[in-house]
């Protein structure tokens, strides 16, 4: 399946849809008591899925009429996480490209949830404060329930979803800083979606294909069996530590060809539009804009 938090034009206030090809199915619409969101009904646990699977299949085949994605607006395709957490170096051709070692252990940071925001949304940054704005294509994975001490071969199973993330980072920020959360948590720089696609349609996580276009060009262009730690591996060294929620975000981290390492460097602009793909899941467009 996949959902979506979409809204009416002249709406900030985004719903949980069910996605069909170019349709949305509002749950408010055929659910009593339906999930408010993404999050809510994660945490409501399988039986709600369940639920929803059911609901969504009914109103299908009974006709029940459906929003046109085209009349709609996208907000982030997670809300509420509680937690974004995200890996840094995870492609032997990114790190080396910036210049970073990749460690035996994982490079692990937060980004803030203020950075969230929806395909085809308009992102803004002070050019007086960065100069050098930089988009990374990532994997973004949502669990579905606690997961604490789990193992590499039954990581997978604690996996709701994934979703396309453009992890937008201040590279001037980053290397100038002893951390990376500021530098990529301005408000919107975390856009994510168009949607959520349920684990089970995704299959291996390992066999997707991510691609940036930037003002046309392809930039980025690589799979994810490129990573340095599987999605698997990332969860269970994660869950040693600590529980990772239901809800929670993890951005797996970008292959090579960020705008950094270019001769010369490719960075994002005043007008520019960035267009993130991954394969079995959709297309997240962001345009830009310095202010």
């Amino acid at each position: 399946m996949k959902f979506a938090h979409l809204r009416v034009e002249g709406s900030s206030t985004p719903r949980l849809a069910v996605i069909s090809q170019d349709s949305a199915l509002f749950l408010d619409e055929v659910m009593d008591d339906a999930p408010r969101d993404l999050q809510d009904m994660i945490e409501r646990g399988s039986a709600e899925m369940d639920r929803v699977r059911a609901m969504s299949t009914h109103a299908a085949s009974h006709g029940t009429s459906s929003t046109p994605i085209d009349d709609l607006r996208h907000s982030s395709a997670v809300l509420r996480p509680p937690q974004i957490i995200a890996i840094g170096a995870n492609y032997a051709a990114h790190a080396s490209e910036l210049k970073l070692r990749t460690e035996t252990a994982a490079t692990v940071f937060s980004l803030w949830p203020n950075s969230l925001t929806g395909h085809d949304a308009t992102v803004t940054w002070p050019s007086d404060l960065t100069s050098q704005v930089d988009y990374e294509a990532e994997l973004g994975v949502i669990i579905g329930r606690p997961a604490r001490n789990v193992s590499v071969q039954k990581a997978l199973d604690y996996v709701f979803g994934y979703t396309v993330v453009n992890d937008i980072t201040a590279r001037d920020l980053q290397f100038s800083e002893a951390q990376w959360s500021r530098c990529k948590s301005f408000d919107g720089f975390t856009p994510t979606g168009p949607v959520v696609v349920t684990a089970d349609e995704i299959g291996d996580p390992q066999d997707v294909w991510l691609t940036t276009h930037v003002d046309g060009r392809i930039l980025q262009d690589a799979s994810s069996g490129d990573m340095v730690r599987t999605v698997a591996e990332i969860i269970s060294y994660l869950s040693k530590t600590s529980t990772l929620l239901p809800g929670t975000l993890i951005s797996t981290g970008s292959p090579g060809g960020a705008g950094y390492s270019r001769k010369p460097p490719v960075f994002l602009r005043n007008g520019s539009t960035v267009t993130v793909a991954i394969d079995k899941i959709g297309y997240l467009t962001t345009h830009c804009r310095e202010i």
